[in-house]
Order: C-alpha cells, then structure tokens, then sequence
C-alpha cells in the first residue's frame, strides 16, 4: 500500500507558529523520515512563516518528483498577485491551493470580500483549495454550493483551533454537516496533537468514525502535519493503520494515500 502524507511543511527560516518544531525541516531530513516511516510520498504545504517555502517546496519536487506535491499559496492581500493563478498548475508539482488565516489581520479575510476573486477563479481553472476552517464552516458549505466544480478541502478534521479533546472535536457536528457537498473532502490531519491520551490516540477513533460516516474513504485523508506531532511518523501512521481495525481493508489505501492523490489530480503508479 502506498502512503501518501496529506501534509507536511518544509522551510529554511522565519518566525515558527507554535507548536511546530523551532528549527528548519528541509528535504533531505524529510525523506529520510518518510522512509524510516514507510511513507511513499507528501504533500508540501508550503508555511506562511517563510516567505521562500513555495520555491523551497518546488526545489523538493524537482529532486523528488514521485515523492512531493504541493498545495501552493497566492498572497491574498497582494492584489497585484492574483494573475499568477492563471499559471498555478503549470509550477512543478503544483496541484493547488491552501490558506491557513493564523494572523489577526487575516481573521476576517474568508468573510470581508478579500477572497471572493479566488472562488471562481479556481473553480475555472481546476484548482482545489485547501483551508484550515475550524472557525467558519458553514461558509464553507455556502462556497461549495455557489461554486459546484470548485473542489475544497477542510484542514485538521476542521477542529477549533488551540484546544484538544472535546474543545477542538466541539466542530464535528459542522463539519459532518458539509458532507452533503461532493466537493468538500477532509483531511484527519494533526489529530495526535489535538487530544491528551498518548500512542495509540484511541481517542481519535470517534472522530475518525465520524468523518468516515459522512464522507466515505474517498474525501477522508489520512496525514500528520509531522514537525508539530507528539510522537514518531511511524507511530502516527500505525496508530491508525493497525489501531483503527474497523476500517474496511478496502477503503484503507484510498484515505491513507489514493483518495487525496486522485483528488487533487497527482499523476501516480499505484501498486
């Protein structure tokens, strides 16, 4: 079975967000890691806090192109920038799109126009985009039925930001919600460092339970957001490929890799 990461971070400088690692994480490292952890490919989110991780992220697919794709960002507030969506997809390894809104100027950019050139200009063009949309998800679903052929994707099983356990999980119910939308899919990313039990996180299990329920193995994407987990990648992958028994065998290659890998259009040799 093939694994694909529904999302890493690579970067060589800037101010870390908490709870991420404080020091760089670059592509040899990572591929040393994926390999220690059986994980066969990743997708680059390349991070807000270093203005240079886009061309770091396509450095790392150059090098390695069967193991690295990446969700790319277009400055919202440069309007100058928008044309480079245009382009977007022709970049090595480009495959989309992901915005995060971490900074108190960025709170109100889903809600206050700054975004609404980007809807339709993605749906044009077939660009998925990812969000980190814990505090808005009902617009979520608003976008989703105003753009049908937009394919958007909802970050960290949409958990409320800073919490764990059932303050972070408090989102479920929305999210499942968006499920009615066949272009929203989730990733269940990050959910080590969103609960207080320790390895294997059987915590997680309703959660994953839920997600699974409402959106099927093929818009449930399996990942780890790995320089802010509390254990190994290894760990993070077994604690769901051999602690989630109850997960069809068939449907365990589609969210540990397959379902991400064909929804955002990655061109991959499948075992």
């Amino acid at each position: 079975m093939q694994i694909i990461d529904a999302q890493i971070h690579l970067w060589n400088e800037g101010t870390v967000v908490p709870p991420h690692r404080t020091t760089p994480y670059l592509t040899d490292e990572a591929i040393a890691d994926m390999d220690a952890a059986g994980v066969t490919g990743a997708i680059i989110h390349p991070p807000s806090w270093d203005p240079h991780s886009n061309e770091l992220a396509i450095a790392a697919v150059k090098a390695h192109p069967e193991r690295f794709a990446i969700l790319g960002r277009i400055p919202l507030d440069e309007p100058d920038k928008r044309p480079l969506i245009e382009t977007w997809l022709q970049q090595p390894g480009m495959l989309g799109l992901r915005y995060t809104f971490l900074k108190p100027h960025m709170k109100s950019w889903p809600h206050d126009g700054t975004m609404d050139w980007l809807w339709p200009a993605a749906e044009r063009l077939g660009i998925p985009i990812a969000l980190l949309a814990g505090d808005f998800l009902p617009l979520v679903g608003q976008i989703a039925e105003r753009h049908p052929r937009l394919k958007l994707i909802v970050d960290h099983f949409g958990v409320r930001r800073l919490n764990v356990d059932d303050a972070a999980f408090v989102t479920i119910p929305e999210v499942v919600a968006l499920a009615r939308h066949p272009n929203i899919a989730v990733k269940v990313t990050g959910g080590p460092q969103y609960v207080s039990d320790s390895y294997p996180f059987n915590s997680l299990t309703p959660h994953y339970k839920a997600i699974y329920d409402a959106f099927g193995p093929r818009r449930m994407f399996w990942g780890t957001d790995i320089t802010r987990m509390p254990c190994t990648w290894r760990e993070c992958v077994t604690a769901f490929t051999e602690h989630q028994t109850w997960i069809p065998a068939a449907d365990l290659p589609l969210i540990m890799g397959r379902g991400i890998a064909d929804w955002l259009g990655w061109q991959r040799k499948w075992d």
